[in-house]
């Protein structure tokens, strides 16, 4: 519990007013507009914990319509409901007193309870409290994504310029072995230097890959994401016939933004070869299956931005998942969790998803992977 001090209210004049006294319907409409502003989860309660009026961010966050919620018990949808009921209580008998403790609130859309900071303080308003719900898993993924951002650009700086100290020698090299093949009359030698010209070229491609992000213009477009998710989805049933199920779960609601497409368009095909590689045992057996799945997302923060709307894009299939040693280097370059594999896939899918100010999460356990795509649209 910790004390801090609240603004007391200002001196009311008593005079007689020749201004007309505003309805009460119409400043409750003002405060529900002001309080569905604020991307924290807040509720007013009075001091028996029941609520008298929430945000949109708080509704979305219960799962429940605020028509249910208004005039119930707030400590009803908490497991210890003991525990807001003390915060409220010392929050009445100290006005400045702001009790701040955590707790686990059991959403009616959930099955599981969902970890939460719960801040309560006193309001202007006589015999109410407000009380603030901040998901701590929220605040914990916030933090990592500003770490990985933090990641991803020293990651971009290091490759841009590692590439470039590797691109110049490399042709040296390469010249290098065709000059010496030349002047070689043991035929027999020139296997050798052909090693040297392939392992070039090969590093070579290498490099452009790395680059080809920065090189490439930003071609911004009209993106409609189920063209994207169809022309993966067509590229991977001619590829792999046999043995490989591609679902489709779209909300067609979902408005048309401003983005590159074939960027995006590469971004999924990406993950989704990444995936059907990993289906390799299932496809054998004809049990192997991918999802395309869309929705809105709303009230969405990415890189310290708050967005209205977002994109959600899902990528999921069935199989044996991401492997732990690599799970929180995924997208780190040269990564790989498949023998063979150049470990660049996903780190230009974040690279293009970003340019889109979006970002990449994975969730992965074994017979579920869920790469989920987040890009904003307002």
């Amino acid at each position: 519990m910790s004390k801090r001090p609240i603004k007391s209210n200002p001196c009311v004049d008593t005079a007689p007013s020749t201004q007309r006294a505003v309805p009460s319907s119409v400043a409750d409409d003002a405060i529900h507009a002001v309080l569905d502003t604020l991307a924290t989860s807040v509720a007013v309660v009075d001091l028996r914990s029941r609520v008298k009026r929430l945000n949109a961010a708080f509704e979305d966050l219960l799962g429940v319509s605020r028509r249910l919620v208004v005039g119930a018990k707030l400590t009803s949808h908490f497991t210890e409901p003991e525990l807001l009921a003390q915060a409220i209580d010392a929050t009445r008998e100290d006005a400045f007193t702001v009790t701040r403790f955590e707790a686990s609130l059991q959403p009616d859309h959930q099955t599981h309870a969902l970890p939460v900071h719960v801040i309560v303080s006193r309001t202007d308003e006589p015999d109410t409290v407000m009380v603030e719900l901040l998901p701590l898993d929220k605040q914990l993924r916030q933090e990592r994504e500003e770490r990985l951002v933090d990641q991803a650009l020293a990651n971009k700086e290091l490759i841009r310029g590692l590439a470039h100290e590797i691109k110049n020698p490399l042709g040296g090299i390469r010249g290098a072995a065709q000059l010496l093949q030349m002047e070689l009359e043991n035929k027999a030698l020139h296997d050798y230097t052909q090693v040297i010209i392939h392992e070039a070229d090969r590093l070579q491609s290498l490099v452009d890959r790395l680059l080809a992000p920065h090189r490439k213009p930003h071609v911004v477009g009209d993106v409609n994401i189920h063209e994207v998710c169809e022309r993966v989805r067509a590229v991977l049933l001619a590829e792999y016939p046999k043995g490989l199920s591609v679902q489709r779960d779209y909300d067609l609601s979902i408005p048309e933004f401003r983005g590159d497409k074939e960027q995006l368009i590469q971004a999924v095909m990406n993950i989704a070869q990444n995936a059907a590689l990993a289906l390799g045992d299932l496809r054998a057996r004809g049990k192997a299956n991918i999802t395309f799945k869309t929705r809105v997302a709303r009230q969405i923060t990415m890189g310290k931005v708050r967005y209205r709307l977002a994109l959600e894009l899902h990528v999921m299939d069935n199989g044996p998942g991401v492997p732990a040693v690599i799970k929180d280097r995924l997208f780190y370059p040269l990564v790989s969790g498949r023998d063979g594999g150049t470990g660049l896939g996903l780190t230009l899918a974040q690279t293009f998803v970003q340019q889109h100010q979006g970002w990449i999460e994975c969730e992965s356990e074994p017979g579920s992977t869920d790469f989920k795509i987040l890009i904003p649209l307002s």
